[in-house]
């Protein structure tokens, strides 16, 4: 059942077409093919030790980070 307070209006592809462009403005041009890269997955990464700066040799700047 439909609630009192609820619409009902329908739009045609065109009206959809306009509301979209309405709120989000021009879509930026299409990714062609030619210009698309390929993505090549690599290894994890060296995990990174705990305490990553020496604090003798950065002083208290080192702790910061």
């Amino acid at each position: 059942m439909a609630e009192s307070g609820a619409s009902t209006e329908r739009f045609t592809d065109e009206e959809y077409a306009f509301l979209r462009y309405a709120r989000f403005g021009e879509l930026p041009a299409r990714v062609l093919p030619s210009e698309m890269i390929e993505e090549v997955e690599t290894g994890h990464p060296h995990d990174v030790p705990e305490q990553a700066f020496d604090a003798r040799r950065w002083g208290e700047a080192g702790r910061c980070l």
